[in-house]
């Protein structure tokens, strides 16, 4: 191979000094812009649903509402996630790492088989043929291309995560990248490993039950359906918080040259997260009769207590990096000026730090209560688990992708960003309207709303079920919340699209990049 030649596909952004693999620009460019459709489609449905959780509107009728739950889980949960992580990955190789990303044909081939699976559950999802909601639990039942969409769109991201690690290996062979990789690089690489054990799992429910809907298996046992699943759809959380938090050193850096103070301790704290693959899942599984109480307790106490540890280490790692990187600075008055004089007008820190404690205050410890096996029998099922996983995958690792992108786009796409003054606000705006729909889908939950029931007051019930009237109260903070959120999320999709379509191009210089062994 002529690295003479490969040496001139790379530029160099004037402002950070970052490396870019031209040929894979495309490939980061079509997956965030995949991913933010995806989001936009299930942002209004999150919207149609929380106004139809909210009683004085109620806004949905019964079969549109499950309906639509069906493709919001699929959208958020599934596309808008997966599509920005894949996004992320090749920005890990060709920017962060500096190297050249092999095999773009073979990247463009997993996009197909991506967008092909997304487009094709979505369809038979508003066709009316899979109203099951995102769990999809057996016996109910969706049509064939509901599952066979879901596995094309699984194998695609599958090819993707081995073709991140052999891109890793020839970074390593041909000399682009020497020594231990990037922070951000070993955290996406963890979030890969998450990534195939979950993939894995979702084939191990989707193809039984794909067999089954075209009539060759006469059955799928619901409770292997429900553990094989739960290891696909909570470990996918996982993999979104080791994405999540990669993201967090990324934007320290980016915003304020953060630098973490033990690297080693950050590394570390990034393996726990692979001793705790599978533990997140098995607490939708804690009231299921087939599991034996040694395995609950197991899971639930010593090997919970991995997860738990690696995600405090990054919870002082990450403010105490910045800290540091502004004291350098000389922000020395007092405990406080450090913080007082960040950046909160730009984006990427803001948004940093509001998924920081929306995740930390919020969306973890309400995890730590679900996954407690005595608790998790009074909140299964309650609106407790949609406000606890709201709280994580919206206000965590969603505010983060939002973040993120505002650096993404004027780097990778060479766009500069239009309505900045709107993206200066729009990680405020977003971050306090997930937080107030969340918190009223917690405490609604916490007073007996159900999860997953069209009419949560059951007011037309033969025999009447009585509520907290505060429980009303807590169900119209979801609706105002999620309009709220809803507004964010317009601003965030606003900037993006029209600078990647109608930001100005941004000037950056060529100049070769050759690997440290070609130019001895």
């Amino acid at each position: 191979m002529d690295l003479s030649i490969i040496s001139n596909q790379f530029r160099t952004c004037p402002t950070t000094g970052l490396k870019v693999h031209m040929p894979a620009q495309r490939l980061v460019w079509i997956n965030a812009v995949s991913a933010v459709v995806f989001l936009l489609l299930g942002g209004v449905l999150a919207l149609l649903l929380a106004l139809t959780r909210w009683p004085a509107v109620h806004l949905l009728p019964q079969d549109l509402f499950y309906r639509f739950i069906t493709a919001h889980g699929a959208s958020m949960l599934l596309f808008w996630i997966t599509f920005f992580e894949m996004a992320g990955i090749v920005f890990a190789v060709q920017t962060i790492l500096g190297a050249r990303y092999p095999g773009i044909k073979f990247a463009w081939f997993n996009y197909i088989l991506m967008i092909t699976g997304a487009i094709m559950t979505e369809v038979v999802i508003f066709m009316g043929k899979a109203d099951v909601t995102f769990t999809a639990y057996p016996p109910l039942k969706a049509h064939p291309a509901f599952y066979l969409g879901i596995i094309l769109f699984a194998v695609g991201a599958l090819f993707n995560c081995f073709q991140f690690i052999y891109a890793l290996v020839v970074a390593k062979r041909e000399g682009w990248h020497q020594g231990s990789l990037p922070l951000f690089v070993f955290g996406m690489l963890v979030a890969v490993i998450i990534a195939i054990f979950t993939l894995v799992s979702g084939a191990a429910a989707f193809i039984p039950a794909f067999l089954w809907s075209i009539g060759l298996i006469g059955s799928v046992d619901p409770e292997y359906y429900r553990i094989t699943f739960w290891g696909f759809g909570h470990s996918a959380q996982q993999l979104n918080l080791a994405a999540m938090v990669s993201i967090w050193y990324l934007l320290a850096n980016l915003t304020t040259g953060a630098q973490p103070v033990n690297q080693r301790m950050c590394r570390l704290a990034f393996v726990l997260y692979l001793f705790g693959i599978n533990l997140g899942s098995i607490h939708h599984n804690l009231v299921d009769p087939g599991l034996s109480s040694t395995y609950r307790i197991f899971n639930t106490s010593y090997l919970f207590y991995a997860a738990t540890l690696g995600s405090m280490i990054h919870a002082f790692s990450i403010p105490a990096a910045v800290e540091v990187a502004q004291r350098k600075k000389g922000l020395t008055r007092g405990l406080f000026q450090w913080l007082t004089n960040a950046p909160w007008s730009n984006p990427g820190f803001s948004g940093m730090v509001l998924s920081l404690i929306i995740f930390g205050f919020f969306g973890g410890p309400t995890g730590l209560i679900l996954s407690v096996e005595q608790l998790n029998m009074l909140s299964h099922n309650n609106l407790r688990v949609p406000g606890h996983f709201h709280m994580t995958v919206v206000g965590g690792t969603t505010l983060a992708f939002m973040a993120v992108t505002y650096y993404v786009i004027p780097l990778v796409l060479q766009r500069k960003l239009i309505g900045e003054k709107l993206a200066k606000w729009q990680p405020y705006v977003f971050g306090l309207g997930v937080l107030m729909f969340t918190t009223g889908m917690h405490f609604a939950g916490v007073m007996g709303a159900p999860r997953r029931h069209w009419d949560v007051t059951f007011q037309n019930a033969v025999i009447q079920v009585p509520f907290d009237p505060a429980m009303y109260t807590m169900l119209a903070l979801v609706g105002i919340g999620a309009i709220m959120a809803f507004t964010g999320l317009l601003m965030y999709v606003y900037v993006a699209v029209m600078s990647v379509f109608f930001g100005k191009k941004t000037e950056t210089k060529m100049e070769p990049y050759m690997p440290q062994f070609a130019k001895n």
